[in-house]
């Protein structure tokens, strides 16, 4: 397993977790990103930079994707189209995306989407949490151990 990051909106406290998790577990940390993001030293994590562009990120993670990596995204297309290739898609605040359950978030994101184009709603998600970042940390865990096993 290794673990790819789509590194451009990811929050620097995610960004940490996953260096210190994958640090100690010894698994292959890939981010992937259209701009210079500063890494730790470390054979295990790395960088690619794409080119700007919709989409570039998402479509390189797809492309270097294996079955079975761990892909940490917030984006619901991105996490639908690496279960479709069979990755993990965790979201950064520890939630997974699953086969069942990404069909209604996609449909959700479509209408919230579509909300806040017509003016109806505006916003975003709540900031993240320190509880979400325990929830991430936990989620990763038990993802890893089983890697291990």
């Amino acid at each position: 397993m290794r673990i790819f990051i789509d590194a451009d909106a990811c929050p620097k406290p995610v960004k940490e977790i996953l260096y210190r998790a994958a640090i100690r577990t010894q698994t292959e940390l890939i981010l992937i990103a259209n701009q210079y993001l500063k890494i730790p030293v470390s054979p295990l994590i790395r960088i690619i930079q794409v080119p700007l562009g919709f989409d570039e990120a998402d479509k390189r993670i797809v492309e270097e994707l294996c079955s079975g990596d761990l892909v940490v995204t917030a984006d619901i297309p991105l996490a639908s189209s690496v279960i479709e290739k069979g990755g993990i898609a965790l979201n950064p605040r520890g939630r997974l995306y699953t086969p069942d359950s990404i069909k209604q978030q996609l449909a959700i994101r479509n209408l919230m989407e579509q909300l806040r184009d017509r003016g109806q709603i505006s916003g975003g998600p709540a900031s993240l949490s320190r509880l979400d970042c325990q929830d991430l940390a936990n989620q990763l865990d038990k993802l890893l151990a089983k890697k291990s096993e």
